[in-house]
């Protein structure tokens, strides 16, 4: 499929001309091409491989190192969708200069496009050093991963008059500062909506229901491979990890009964030389073969 390069003022457009944006995760090769040539607008790089790939009990673990890693081998796969890397824990809040350096990294080794950051008017600051740096920003509000400790757990945000309020507030500052589109996470859909509608910029939901201009989803949840725990506004599009394993099953029987490899999936040797090989080897003792062996 030969398509454009999807760039932050496409994914602006799309929502001016009420085109929905499809995103998902990637965090290896094999897995980003794949995506990127089912037309995928968007690739985020997203912290979740924590969780998904590294098997860590959530996304606080995983290093600026890992994550730049792992958004290499997307970059290597990806000629069409955005890239974005999920900046992780620690590597933004605590200094601006190290913020903009760490973002700089996704940018400049990782080959991503720009980054994403979890947080409302808070980071405001640095997100306007990052954008001076020209590295593009996405935001994300609502369920904050990295956040779980403070807010209890992976809990429905602005459920309430107050934090509703402050999620309005949030999106409108996060645009004012300069993001290219913002991540609603696990957020009533009614409040999402307004958001959506308040803003010039895109709105990516992810369990913030229908009316985002675009969708999220983790890769391996959606595919059915990782199945720890299924959240309300998953959906499962196909049961790989069932399929998987019916695989291997299958090929570990294949193996034991001696059913694989077969001599079509075998290499062969020249026929008219194989006769001259056989008379070598049987003429030779252990101790010649091993001798001719040495000298090679």
């Amino acid at each position: 499929m030969s398509l454009q390069k999807v760039t932050a003022n496409k994914i602006i457009e799309k929502k001016k001309n009420g085109e929905k944006i499809v995103t998902l995760t990637s965090y290896d090769y094999a897995f980003a091409k794949i995506v990127d040539q089912c037309g995928i607008d968007l690739i985020l790089v997203g912290d979740s491989l924590s969780m998904v790939v590294l098997g860590y009990n959530n996304t606080l673990a995983v290093t600026m190192d890992e994550m730049i890693h792992h958004t290499k081998a997307v970059s290597r796969a990806v000629d069409n969708a955005m890239i974005v890397g999920d900046m992780p824990f620690l590597s933004y809040k605590i200094d601006i200069n190290e913020a903009v350096k760490n973002a700089g990294r996704f940018i400049q080794e990782g080959g991503a496009e720009a980054v994403k950051v979890e947080g409302g008017t808070e980071i405001i600051p640095i997100i306007e050093a990052m954008i001076k740096a020209d590295i593009q920003v996405m935001g994300h509000i609502g369920l904050t991963p990295q956040a779980i400790y403070q807010i209890g757990g992976f809990l429905v945000q602005g459920k309430t008059v107050e934090t509703a309020k402050n999620l309005i507030i949030a999106a409108q500052n996060l645009q004012n500062a300069g993001v290219f589109s913002i991540v609603l996470e696990s957020i009533p859909w009614q409040i999402a909506k307004i958001i959506t509608q308040s803003l010039d910029i895109p709105t990516i939901g992810i369990g913030a229901g229908p009316y985002c201009d675009g969708q999220i989803l983790v890769i391996h949840d959606m595919l059915g491979i990782f199945t720890d725990f299924k959240p309300k506004f998953l959906k499962y599009f196909e049961n790989l990890g069932d399929r998987m394993q019916n695989a291997i099953k299958k090929y570990k029987w294949e193996v034991e009964e001696e059913k694989y490899p077969d001599l079509i999936h075998s290499y062969e040797f020249p026929s008219d030389e194989l006769e001259e090989i056989k008379k070598w080897a049987t003429s030779q003792s252990f101790k010649e073969i091993n001798s001719y062996k040495m000298k090679q």
